[in-house]
């Protein structure tokens, strides 16, 4: 059993959460500001399907990359070498996440409901929620949206409609963070696809204490510059 949520956003101990399904800890809240950043400051995320309650999880292990150890294959060096695309920060949020919940297979479904959406474009209208956008002959081509609390950046969703144009936005987030010093890119979800970008994994213990220190650092919410992600590769 899991515990449901009073009025205020306290969380039970991420020590509580289930091995299986893995990280379940809570439900119920909501998704305001003050519910989404306290969760997140904790190492605890919303996610939950069209109908259910709102779920919050916080998995062990944690798949994370740290900026400065970013993975780049010889394939996509060359991929990122081309003068072909332009990568934009906070230029469309809404269009990006409108992109991440469209469904993957004809008939599929979401879990980046309206009322996620909803949340997360505040959030973004906060300066909290942050885009990073490819765009190939003019278009939207790919991209991702997540959350900054201080030097800790929690991915959430990315989408691509041309061949790695969200490994693109990817690697140039990863050199926007390390160039602001932040500690860690949450992925949250250990995938193979993150793995081959530099993902690993850490205990979920490591990472809450790597989060206590890296959410009371950094700059306050901001909108990200435009082009800030623009940067060489060699």
């Amino acid at each position: 059993m899991i515990p449901w949520l009073g009025s205020k956003p306290a969380f039970p101990p991420v020590t509580r959460a289930l091995r299986e399904p893995n990280g379940l800890l809570a439900a119920g809240g909501t998704l305001s500001p003050e519910w989404l950043l306290a969760a997140y400051r904790r190492g605890i995320f919303p996610w939950f399907n069209e109908g259910e309650p709102i779920l919050w999880w916080s998995p062990d292990p944690r798949m994370v990359v740290f900026p400065n150890q970013l993975r780049v294959t010889r394939s996509l060096r060359k991929t990122l070498r081309n003068a072909h695309y332009e990568v934009r920060l906070d230029n469309d949020f809404p269009a990006v996440i409108h992109a991440c919940a469209a469904p993957r297979k004809p008939g599929g479904g979401t879990w980046i409901t309206t009322e996620i959406q909803d949340a997360y474009i505040r959030m973004h209208e906060l300066g909290y929620a942050h885009s990073v956008e490819t765009y190939i002959d003019g278009e939207l081509a790919g991209g991702l949206y997540g959350m900054a609390l201080g030097r800790a950046f929690y991915g959430e969703s990315m989408f691509s409609r041309r061949t790695d144009a969200s490994k693109i936005a990817f690697a140039h987030l990863a050199r926007f963070l390390e160039q602001r010093e932040f500690r860690v890119l949450d992925c949250q979800m250990t995938t193979s696809h993150l793995a081959s970008l530099g993902g690993q994994e850490i205990p979920r213990s490591t990472f809450v204490k790597l989060l206590d220190e890296a959410t009371q650092e950094g700059p306050p919410p901001e909108r990200w510059p435009l082009n800030g992600a623009q940067a060489p590769w060699t």
